[in-house]
């Protein structure tokens, strides 16, 4: 391979891997055109690209990025795999297809994750962390929760309070109900009086 296609090839793969912070590698070794179009296929669906590199060739694309960790000391053909919703979403795609009969030959080997290596156990324990989305509902739980409780509890608390207004506003009713009757009673007899008294 000439040195002009290399610097095109590099230049290819810096472009294509520009602004991507996290990816995984992967082995593709082993599987057949057909099964490989199925792969990314699948991968697409969720919005994973899958490139196989020349190790030297994309740890010079990658040089001075937060993806050069995962080229060093690197051996034998690899696939660069990045996308998706974020990277604990990449690793459960990854490792749920790598569990798929029809795809064996294709295995996690490593990545980045927050330009910190990666090995191809801790991608498996990546997949178990839960997902952006995830995440964001349970901080959302957290950020409402407090202002729920309190909700309640002034809640309650009003709640209380309008009872005991409404109670004490139906006691006054009754203590104003008879003496308002006592003066009505009594107007008959002083109007009966003027009455009588030519008698």
């Amino acid at each position: 391979m000439s040195k002009y296609v290399k610097n095109l090839i590099t230049e290819h793969l810096r472009q294509q891997l520009g602004g991507v912070q996290d990816a995984l590698l992967v082995n593709v070794i082993g599987l057949n055109a057909n099964t490989n179009y199925r792969l990314r296929t699948e991968l697409g669906r969720k919005n994973i690209r899958l490139e196989v590199v020349k190790n030297s060739l994309a740890a010079r694309a990658t040089a001075g990025t937060a993806l050069a960790p995962m080229f060093e000391g690197l051996t034998g053909t690899a696939a660069i795999c990045w996308g998706a919703e974020d990277i604990v979403s990449l690793a459960k795609e990854i490792t749920r297809l790598a569990k798929d009969e029809q795809f064996k030959a294709f295995v996690p080997r490593g990545g980045v994750v927050d330009g910190q290596r990666i090995s191809d156990r801790e991608v498996a324990d990546v997949a178990k962390w839960p997902s952006r989305a995830e995440q964001l509902s349970l901080l959302l739980g957290q950020i409402l929760s407090p202002g729920a409780n309190l909700v309640s509890q002034l809640g309650s608390v009003g709640g209380a309070l309008a009872s005991q207004i409404e109670q004490r506003g139906e006691g006054a009713e009754e203590e104003a109900s008879p003496a308002a009757a006592a003066p009505e009673a009594a107007a008959p007899t002083e109007a009966a009086g003027p009455e009588a008294a030519p008698a």
